[in-house]
């Protein structure tokens, strides 16, 4: 038995955020870096939010953002977690204890430096993630696993996962998976025939 949580993220409509929920995803993320390909507006975001299942947890991604900014669209939201996707330090992830917020901190990975970094977080959990030097996440690019090893914190593992690789994945031991552009058409649109293909496979190694 394969227990993991599917976390997917990027969306921008409701009908691709319903599909997700409905297949088994447990977390459905919403991009509020405006830099983003994948950006959506709050207000945007809340109109889907409104209509989902209340089973799932909704994620706010953010990037280099100040405490205000973010507890604004995580009361407006109604974010049940809070990721940090940019250059955030471990002392000012720590100052989102005082919110009714689990807080998720992205470490982009080149190295095992990068992997050892993850350590100094005490986030509620680690997504590891492929490093580009101009994007914050998304990339579809994949990262060696081989260098993970042991990390003592839940681990979220991203970067290019889709139904060709989610196996492996899987057989690494991690918390859960992030899973963007390897369902979409687009930025921001997802293909359901990927999507529900990955699920499948999900639920076939889960047992």
């Amino acid at each position: 038995m394969v227990a993991v949580k599917v976390k997917i993220c990027g969306f921008t409509n409701y009908d691709d955020a319903m599909a997700a929920a409905d297949m088994g995803a447990d977390m459905l993320g919403f991009n509020f870096y405006p830099k983003s390909p994948r950006y959506i507006k709050p207000a945007d975001a809340l109109k889907i939010i409104d209509r989902l299942p209340a089973f799932v947890d909704i994620v706010g991604l953010f990037v280099n953002n100040t405490f205000e900014h973010i507890e604004k669209i995580a009361d407006e939201c109604r974010l049940d977690w809070v990721q940090f996707h940019g250059d955030e330090t471990p002392k000012y992830c720590e100052q989102f204890g005082t919110l009714n917020v689990r807080t998720l901190k992205a470490i982009r990975v080149k190295d095992e430096k990068d992997i050892k970094h993850a350590e100094e977080y005490y986030t509620d959990a680690i997504l590891l993630d492929a490093f580009d030097p101009k994007k914050y996440g998304g990339t579809g690019l994949v990262f060696d696993w081989n260098i993970i090893g042991n990390i003592s914190k839940r681990i979220f593992l991203a970067g290019g996962i889709n139904s060709e690789n989610i196996t492996k994945a899987l057989e690494l031991g991690i918390y859960g998976i992030d899973v963007c552009s390897g369902i979409e058409t687009k930025p921001g649109k997802k293909d359901h025939t990927k999507m529900r293909k990955l699920f499948d496979m999900i639920k076939n190694l889960r047992g």
